[in-house]
């Protein structure tokens, strides 16, 4: 995979630059052949980050993303999360054990906090070195953390290992772009943008039409393009069909101009102060 494909984790290692989101996945038996074709095409389009979670579904994601790369699994780069009631030192430990059940692996690429919790983070972040050496996850990184709580984290031992961010992020979801983004380009901490597309909710602007016109794509694809211009974001969008997966593919090869740029900006204005952390 090329690097323009990637965004590099402070480690070095680089992780797929789109992927593909499977919230609310593995919940209806009607849809599971569907969503099981959706994460292998993913992987045959080159979109192989695969984000899921244990409270999806409590867990019924995992084990779908666990079937459909049962065959595939040295392909994907597997993200997934601990709730943060279950974030104790040993809880996290235990909640890691379940995932690699469900997802069939013997280790997940990169282990998350799903949001601030209770639990000192100092214990969590030891569970993550633990399973790190014990070689159950290979990264851990957080997710829904504001500025705030990404200082705290920073000021734990060890907590500078923290290899990502995972936030709501979108055209009509800016908030991050005031003062998140910027800190997590200044510490070289990549984000991964969840809902960019606002879950199939991008308004149907004129603007967006006349950019999606113009390159020959859909508004969808021009949204994830928009997003992709940050060199440490990376997108996590749903798909099931095969038509919206190759649309979000698409994205990689849009190069938007700077009109372009400029006219997206006066349709979705950028924030000009600091605003809560949008949470799905």
């Amino acid at each position: 995979m090329a690097d323009d494909r990637t965004v590099s984790l402070p480690t070095g290692t680089r992780m797929p630059a789109l992927g593909l989101g499977t919230w609310g996945w593995g919940e209806k038996s009607d849809r599971r052949d569907e969503e099981v074709r959706a994460v292998n095409t993913a992987l045959d389009l080159g979109m192989t980050l695969v984000d899921t979670a244990e409270m999806y579904g409590d867990g019924a994601s995992e084990e779908l993303v666990g079937e459909a790369l049962s065959t595939r699994r040295d392909e994907a780069f597997v993200v997934t999360k601990v709730l943060p009631h279950n974030a104790s030192r040993q809880g996290t430990i235990d909640a890691c054990r379940r995932s690699l059940r469900r997802l069939r692996t013997d280790h997940i690429d990169l282990f998350l906090l799903h949001w601030p919790g209770s639990y000192p983070l100092v214990d969590t972040v030891e569970a993550f070195g633990h399973l790190i050496d014990a070689g159950d996850i290979r990264h851990w990184g957080v997710s829904n953390f504001d500025v705030a709580d990404l200082t705290d984290l920073r000021d734990t031992p060890d907590g500078r290992g923290v290899a990502t961010n995972q936030v709501l992020y979108n055209l009509t979801r800016r908030g991050i772009e005031y003062d998140l983004l910027p800190w997590c380009a200044r510490q070289g901490l990549p984000v991964m943008a969840y809902s960019p597309i606002e879950q199939g909710r991008i308004p149907d602007s004129a603007v967006l039409q006349e950019v999606a016109e113009r390159h020959g794509v859909g508004i969808q694809c021009v949204a994830l393009a928009w997003l992709l211009r940050h060199d440490n974001v990376c997108a996590i969008p749903s798909a099931r069909s095969a038509d919206h997966l190759r649309d979000n593919a698409a994205a990689w090869d849009v190069e938007l101009s700077q009109q372009d740029f400029d006219r997206i900006d006066e349709a979705f204005p950028a924030p000009t102060e600091a605003r809560p952390l949008d949470i799905r």
